[in-house]
């Protein structure tokens, strides 16, 4: 066929970027010629991450809804409008193949535009639940991959496929052993470690939990490798100090790779990414979901791996009472890491980028002929 061109619009947060940038770099790899144009939101992260993946990116000036302070929401309708015209005028200008939607703020707009100028559109839903935007975009998408089961209540059945969700490749096709990884962190081989991440901006009631609990965690010859987010970072290396090497604080892990292989045991939100990635390294996981994402639908993609006997759950209003006891069963139990970690790693799909990538050509193919 002739030049592949592919918008790939959404962002916000890094469950959303990363998969982005997976399936930019399949494309690349499966197609070399692959021309692609990444959208954003302007202020949000991905204007700064995708560049660093070599990617050009432009932004639409977009927000969602403050539920928090409604007068803030004054210029929304201005905004979108705005993004709206500002998506139509990327599309003609660039002219794509096909637009894929990610998820977040600058998704919505591009694919509803495209989906209108009659340019097919494929979805990435990444969660066990999806959010309205995706509900409404669906109805009109040649093709929707999804990351779990039975999401016909959300979606026309014959546009979805199974391809699981886009894991950096380093983590993917990670070779780090435990040894090297213990050796990277400065930690013993000689105790458990518990690995715990709260997203790329922290988590208060694990970071909480964590404080209350420093004591025993250590106590019971473990040690504890601990991303706390930026707003959490000092308070966490003050309460650290006492612990000396058994205590690992940082503000962002950079190296997930090393730390995943490091774990014997792994404490973390329930993003549509983290799962993906904790399938892939097989870590015993106890899974604290955040409580206000949309359709509190980190609980809905937690519970699909619970209820497969992959991983345990505590609530978030639960993780300051429940942290302890929960954690300190499954450090005794072997029997149950291993069941996790077998359960894990028969749900995980390493080349869910190539999947994705695949079917984006397979469409471009399909309108061309």
């Amino acid at each position: 066929m002739q030049q592949l061109k592919v918008i790939i619009a959404g962002g916000g947060t890094g469950g959303h970027i990363f998969p982005a940038v997976a399936i930019g770099h399949a494309l690349k790899r499966m197609q070399p010629n692959t021309e692609l144009l990444f959208v954003g939101a302007k202020g949000k992260m991905e204007m700064e991450k995708v560049p660093q993946e070599g990617f050009k990116i432009v932004g639409l000036d977009i927000a969602g809804m403050n539920r928090s302070n409604m007068l803030k929401n004054i210029w929304l309708p201005i905004k979108l409008i705005r993004s709206a015209l500002k998506a139509r005028a990327i599309l003609k200008e660039y002219q794509p193949n096909v637009v894929v939607g990610v998820g977040g703020y600058a998704s919505f707009p591009m694919l509803n535009a495209a989906q209108r100028m009659g340019i097919p559109t494929l979805i990435q839903e990444q969660n066990s639940y999806a959010g309205k935007s995706n509900k409404i975009l669906g109805k009109k998408a040649k093709a929707i991959c999804v990351a779990y089961e039975n999401m016909q209540s959300f979606f026309p059945a014959d546009k979805i496929t199974v391809t699981g969700n886009p894991v950096r490749n380093i983590i993917a096709q990670s070779k780090c052993t435990q040894s090297d990884a213990l050796e990277f962190f400065g930690l013993s081989n000689k105790h458990k470690t518990i690995l715990v991440v709260g997203g790329s901006l922290g988590a208060k009631s694990i970071n909480e939990a964590v404080y209350q609990f420093l004591r025993e965690i250590i106590s019971d010859d473990t040690q504890l490798v601990w991303q706390t987010g930026k707003p959490y970072f000092e308070e966490a290396q003050k309460s650290a100090q006492s612990f000396g090497n058994r205590v690992k604080v940082y503000q962002f892990i950079k190296e997930m790779d090393k730390a995943y292989a490091a774990a014997d045991i792994v404490i973390s939100r329930a993003g549509a990414l983290a799962i993906a990635e904790l399938c892939i390294v097989a870590k015993p996981v106890i899974f604290v979901p955040y409580p206000y994402a949309t359709e509190d639908h980190q609980t809905s993609n937690a519970m699909a791996l619970v209820n497969k006997k992959a991983a345990l759950l505590i609530s978030d209003d639960k993780v300051i009472t429940d942290l302890w006891s929960t954690l300190s069963k499954l450090i005794g139990d072997r029997a149950m890491q291993n069941e996790m970690s077998n359960n894990l790693r028969s749900m995980a799909i390493k080349d869910a980028d190539e999947r994705i990538a695949q079917y984006v050509m397979d469409l471009a193919k399909q309108i061309e002929n």
